[in-house]
């Protein structure tokens, strides 16, 4: 293992370790109910987690991609994905940053926008990215798991800044890796339950039924994470589109299958809100739809192979240069 690697690893473990000792069943109902968990962040920023991918933060995007993997493993109601890519993009350091897209004047669904220092709007189409300091909410509301998505005023004379590559695309693949960290937790609590719940005698993981749907479940998970993992590869190429593209598509189809699957797995009891099932569920089909479902990005993948021509695609498709 390379220094590199080995100091990622102690990154992610000190990661999991907050993120298991706070982002309980608790604090996940608590943030649904709009109570933003300024402890957990405190724990963020105090170990420069809010940092991580930053110019002269001593870590690359690699890193930062990885830790926000991490965080949709444990379902963390925060804005980490956007305050680390505003971090990466402008360096602002310690504060709440947000991101959310420009749209007739307001910038629309801002995660946590209500708590947020700045507010960062992308332009659609363009690497133009808006700056809002002290943001104005005007309207507050939530995403399908429960998340703030709130509208904050996009003031007349708010300037712009350049963000290559293009930012939506970096913020689908933020996406990308927070569903593909949700699937393996959804894998690992359904692996858990399947174990512990006893039916006729012994645990339900020993029924052929339930080892297939684990079985195909445990599949599309790897394809979700390695999907994830291969778009961040091509950051700073001319393929990172569609490789975005692809792994939108792909990691938005899994998700789509592991929750159903795991959600079978656990009957009736994985429908309650008092299981913690929902929590990555939720947030996995939520995150689905933001910046792009999988038929937006596959339509994005296949103008792109279909004005090749015929003579070129299967070179694209085979090759990574």
């Amino acid at each position: 293992m390379s220094e590199k690697q080995e100091t990622l690893q102690i990154i992610l473990d000190t990661a999991e370790k907050i993120f298991a000792d706070y982002c309980d069943k608790t604090l996940l109902d608590e943030a649904e109910r709009g109570d933003f968990p300024h402890r957990l962040w405190q724990q963020v920023s105090q170990n420069g987690f809010d940092r991580l991918g930053a110019p002269n933060s001593g870590t690359d995007a690699q890193d930062m991609y990885a830790l926000i993997k991490q965080s949709g493993r444990f379902a963390v109601p925060l804005p980490l994905a956007e305050t680390l890519l505003v971090n990466r993009w402008c360096d602002y350091g310690e504060g709440i940053f947000s991101i959310g897209v420009i749209e007739e004047g307001q910038i629309v669904d801002v995660p946590w926008g209500r708590v947020a220092d700045k507010v960062l709007g992308v332009s659609q189409n363009s690497g133009l990215v808006a700056v809002v300091d002290s943001p104005q909410v005007v309207q507050q509301s939530t995403n399908l798991a429960g998340d703030p998505r709130d509208s904050v005023v996009l003031p007349a004379d708010t300037p712009f800044i350049e963000v290559a590559p293009d930012p939506m695309t970096q913020l689908a693949a933020a996406r990308c890796n927070q569903m593909a960290g949700s699937a393996e937790a959804i894998l690992a609590l359904g692996l858990q339950f399947a174990n512990e719940r006893i039916q006729f005698g012994r645990p339900i993981a020993k029924f052929q039924a339930i080892q297939h749907s684990l079985a195909v479940v445990a599949a599309e998970v790897a394809a979700a994470s390695r999907s994830a993992d291969a778009a961040v590869d091509d950051l700073s190429s001319d393929r990172f589109l569609f490789e975005v593209a692809a792994a939108k598509s792909r990691v938005g189809e899994a998700v789509t299958i592991i929750a159903e699957q795991v959600h079978q797995v656990h009957g009736a009891m994985g429908f309650t809100h008092e299981h913690r099932l929902h929590h990555y569920s939720r947030r996995a089909w939520a995150w689905r739809d933001e910046y792009g479902n999988e038929f937006y990005w596959q339509g994005v993948l296949g103008a792109h192979l279909a004005g090749l021509g015929a003579d070129h695609a299967w070179q694209f498709i085979a090759t990574r240069g």
